[in-house]
């Protein structure tokens, strides 16, 4: 059976949650592969909305283990309330597995995150603050603490007391901040360690063995395309590779055995934090969409930047990820719009592009060229198939298909679970 990568299209906020969840039912892992709770997913059941940050959209599935890989980065104290806030909705998470191998965010990690973020002023980044940069910057340093190490206090109290010579350095000389206590750090985190030692596993292994054991794997990302650390707009980007590539480092999952990877795209854009955004609409049309479409962020609640739909963005991402499959969320949003822009290519100092710039500089001189479709008016929300959608409603969806390269294979046409048609399997 198949391992699936779903991926953010996009800046992020697409919806990759209600895709991960509608999904649910018919696979038996869900996994995360990268980020941390600097990203949320909101997935609405009926009447309830739960809004998750660390765990995986798969944990409101009955049926599903849920999965925290090894590339994501775990803010024990954030985890263990997740869950047990989760348990007072009735939601149980006993068959969660987390990576020994992932990454621990730790106090100097947010402190710094916030010190230096205030520092750069004009030219922040626009990162959350939570540390996640910082964790992955010791990542690849190799001073990083695991998981695995809150379960021997030696290795533990080693490794913390080893980086906090350097990091209460920057702290208190470089920024005037008060130093981290090692001590205190230590025994905070060996209780974390005690609280979450029932969910410890080899993830990579349990994951191998569940694909040969013809038992399908989801891999959902956290971010997008777009907020890749690699692919996209840096540096104005998250630390890790939320790309469909990122999924099998992040989870310990060999590339041949990827079969399908579904692409989440919203009818609009959105983005969040600073960095260029050719669609973006500053005025009215953009706070139309956020209101209508609620776009706020589900970690921080920080209005989203908004705009119009832009293949540009889209074939590129078709093509980084090996998109075979697209869901495309939120086409309710636009109902009632007379008109609906979407941008075709970029003039960029006087000449078109049909493709993403090559260079940062020619991005944020990029203007969008407009493509021009009627709008409609009716509540998508009752629509149970492609031919109950407005005429040209279905002319828009097309046009999105065709300019992105790739299938839509779901839309969504409201928040709820029920609310998606689908035009053509998943897998």
């Amino acid at each position: 059976m198949p391992a699936i990568v779903l991926v953010g299209a996009q800046w992020g906020d697409e919806g990759k949650g209600k895709a991960t969840d509608l999904l649910g039912d018919r696979v038996e892992y869900v996994v995360r592969y990268q980020g941390g709770n600097n990203a949320g997913h909101t997935v609405v059941i009926g009447d309830e909305t739960y809004a998750l940050h660390l765990l995986p959209s798969g944990v409101l599935s009955p049926q599903v283990t849920p999965v925290i890989g090894n590339g994501v980065v775990i803010d024990p104290e954030v985890l263990i309330a997740e869950i047990d806030g989760l348990a007072q909705r009735g939601v149980s998470c006993d068959r969660l597995l987390i990576s020994a191998n992932a990454h621990l965010i730790m106090p100097h990690h947010r402190a710094l995150d916030k010190v230096t973020e205030r520092y750069l002023g004009d030219a922040r980044i626009g990162t959350t603050g939570r540390g996640i940069g910082p964790t992955y910057g010791d990542k690849v340093a190799r001073t990083g603490i695991r998981v695995q190490d809150l379960f021997d206090p030696g290795i533990l109290a080693q490794k913390l007391d080893l980086v906090l010579r350097e990091k209460n350095q920057v702290l208190t000389k470089v920024y005037n901040r008060r130093g981290i206590d090692a001590a205190a750090v230590t025994q905070a985190y060996l209780g974390y360690g005690e609280r979450i030692r029932p969910y410890l596993a080899d993830t990579a292994l349990v994951l191998n063995r569940a694909l040969d054991e013809d038992r399908t794997v989801l891999l959902e990302g956290a971010q997008a395309t777009m907020l890749d650390v690699d692919h996209g707009s840096y540096p104005f980007v998250t630390s890790s590779s939320p790309t469909a590539g990122g999924a099998c480092a992040g989870s310990g999952i060999g590339p041949t055995r990827i079969s399908k990877v579904v692409g989440i795209i919203k009818a609009y854009t959105t983005r969040v934090g600073a960095g260029p955004f050719p669609t973006e609409e500053p005025g009215e049309p953009g706070g139309w969409l956020r209101q209508a479409g609620r776009e706020f962020g589900v970690t921080t609640g920080r209005p989203r930047r908004t705009g119009w739909f832009d293949a540009v963005i889209a074939r590129y991402a078709t093509r980084v990820n090996g998109i075979t499959d697209y869901f495309l969320t939120k086409l309710d949003v636009l109902s009632g719009l007379d008109r609906i822009p979407l941008c075709v290519a970029y003039e960029v100092d006087g000449s078109r592009q049909d493709e993403l710039p090559m260079t940062q500089t020619e991005f944020h001189h990029a203007t969008p060229i407009y493509q021009y479709f009627d709008g409609w008016r009716e509540d998508l929300s009752g629509a149970r198939d492609f031919a109950g959608l407005p005429r040209n409603a279905q002319a828009y969806v097309r046009a999105v298909e065709a300019a992105a390269g790739a299938p839509v294979a779901a839309i969504g046409t409201g928040p709820r679970r029920d609310q998606t048609l689908q035009l053509r399997p998943l897998f």
